[in-house]
């Protein structure tokens, strides 16, 4: 098959979260099945230098497209490139008046003031590059709202265009939180009939909705866990689209992502003060290299080094969607108990603050880094025992599958992927050799605080512990099984698409 991506971001080229881990994962997977990919993201000149992309070649091209934003015509140069060590193109829309900024979405904590602008142009930039190369997709992955005006370009204008004739769309959902929703007028810069500004497609209690949209106008839909498919149907976790995700629910489905074990493997992994295996499950020395690196985190972040307490890792956007919030209403109490924290981060700035205060008033027992440091980021994952995920909801979640690959136990509210990815050290699960962490349901410092003092307890049962860390280091989360899942999809929506326009029957 012949796939198109379109993404927002993705790595090595742009980075804000799991988004652009997953559009360059998927499509090296894809490409290693034999099938042809083109990953289509915008060219962010500025931030390129800092996603370990500076190095990278990108090639500018003769290709131009130009395409309609409202009442102006936009050009846009494709730029090339591949990613590393695949044959995967990677087409780079340059538009230096939305793309050359200091970060992708927002500054200063504030969305740019023209981003539906800004990915509506996007949108019709992917659209229009797929026919100015001819490419004749059998199918067009759109990911998340920056994308979600591409379901409904090829559905309406294109769908009898030369070339797109057996293309088919699917569009995934990366967190539900995200809908790019912007006000009615915007729906001018669509350059879309107002017809389909209405309840039922692209309008959202009178404004314009661009996440509904994708969802409306996709030939199928998936997002990235079984268990958030199925939450996402319900008011508490659905952000108001719910009754559209039910009315959907025939095409819709739930992928658990895998992990790019090339980049996330302790094995081999360069960022490591050693590195280290859970060869057959054995206890050889190749294990051994874990506890160097706990050794070496904590001397690095003026930590005692103490291998008889745990170290509770904890690496996020620092906010209430994260679980930031029962942190702070439980950090005393969580500190009573004989255990190490360490955090790195960004997020809203109170939660920054009381994360700096907490490492000055607890110095020996809590180091906090305010920033992103991918380094940093794979230290923690090998040199903690623990790693916490106290999430409000997680679509999907990857840190807790890092941390099962590096032998680091998770400590996760079951939600979404978290639910999918963890299973609890009940008694049960421990003595038939399947639990690989803490799990909790009610969300509430007091549930909190209850798994990680259970986790400090096993900790001490040492030969437990070792059952428990060994136990998720066997499982497999390599791309592999999950691009399989996405291959499957993309079959059973070639065969079944009827190529009409998709009309969403919502309920009255």
């Amino acid at each position: 098959m012949r796939i198109v991506l379109a993404s927002s971001e993705a790595v090595p080229f742009s980075k804000t979260g799991g988004l652009a881990d997953v559009a360059a994962a998927l499509s090296k997977a894809l490409a290693r099945d034999g099938h042809d990919v083109w990953l289509l993201t915008p060219f962010y000149p500025q931030t390129r230098k800092n996603q370990g992309a500076a190095d990278l070649p990108v090639e500018p091209t003769d290709w131009s497209i130009e395409v309609a934003v409202g009442s102006k015509l936009v050009i846009g140069n494709i730029l090339r490139s591949r990613l590393p060590g695949t044959n995967v193109t990677v087409l780079l829309i340059d538009q230096p008046n939305y793309f050359d900024r200091p970060s992708l979405y927002q500054e200063n904590n504030e969305d740019y003031r023209d981003n539906c602008e800004r990915f509506v142009f996007f949108s019709r930039a992917v659209m229009e590059t797929v026919r100015l190369l001819e490419l004749q997709p059998d199918i067009i992955h759109a990911n998340d709202w920056q994308t979600g005006l591409v379901p409904a370009l090829l559905g309406i204008e294109y769908r009898h265009v030369p070339g797109f004739e057996q293309t088919s769309s699917v569009f995934t959902i990366h967190n539900m939180a995200f809908q790019g929703r912007f006000w009615k007028w915007d729906m001018e810069l669509t350059g879309l009939d107002w017809k389909y500004f209405n309840w039922k497609q692209m309008e959202y209690f009178d404004d314009l909705n661009i996440l509904k949209t994708g969802l409306v106008f996709a030939d199928l839909i998936t997002t990235v866990s079984p268990t958030y498919a199925r939450e996402i149907q319900t008011e508490p976790f659905g952000c108001g689209l719910h009754g559209v995700l039910r009315a959907r629910r025939g095409v819709l489905v739930g992928i658990l992502n895998g992990v790019d074990t090339e980049i996330w493997n302790p094995t081999t992994d360069p960022a490591l003060a050693q590195n280290y295996s859970c060869a057959n499950g054995d206890a050889s020395s190749k294990f051994s290299g874990k506890t160097v690196c706990k050794a070496h985190l904590q001397k690095q972040q003026r930590l005692p080094v103490r291998s008889d307490v745990p170290l509770v890792g904890m690496i996020s956007r620092m906010t209430d969607q994260k679980g930031l919030d029962l942190i702070v209403k439980c950090a005393d109490e969580l500190l009573q108990l004989d255990l190490q924290l360490i955090f790195l981060g960004t997020g809203q700035d109170r939660y920054e603050r009381f994360l700096e205060q907490l490492s000055q008033k607890y110095a020996s027992k809590v180091s906090v880094t305010i920033g992103f440091d991918d380094k940093l980021a794979h230290q923690i994952e090998a040199g903690a025992d623990a790693y916490l995920m106290p999430s409000q909801f997680e679509p999907c979640g990857l840190n807790q599958m890092y941390s099962l690959i590096y032998g680091t136990v998770p400590i996760v509210r079951r939600v979404g992927g978290l639910a999918d990815s963890v299973v609890d050290a009940t008694d049960e699960n421990l003595a038939d050799g399947t639990a690989t962490g803490f799990c909790f349901d009610r969300y509430g410092p007091g549930a909190l605080v209850g798994q990680v003092r259970r986790a400090v307890e096993i900790y001490a049962d040492r030969p437990k512990w070792s059952q428990l860390v060994r136990t998720g280091m066997r499982q497999e989360w390599s791309w592999t099984r999950s691009a399989a899942e996405y291959v499957k999809v993309y079959r059973r929506v070639g065969l079944k698409r009827d190529h009409s326009t998709p009309a969403c029957p919502l309920p009255g």
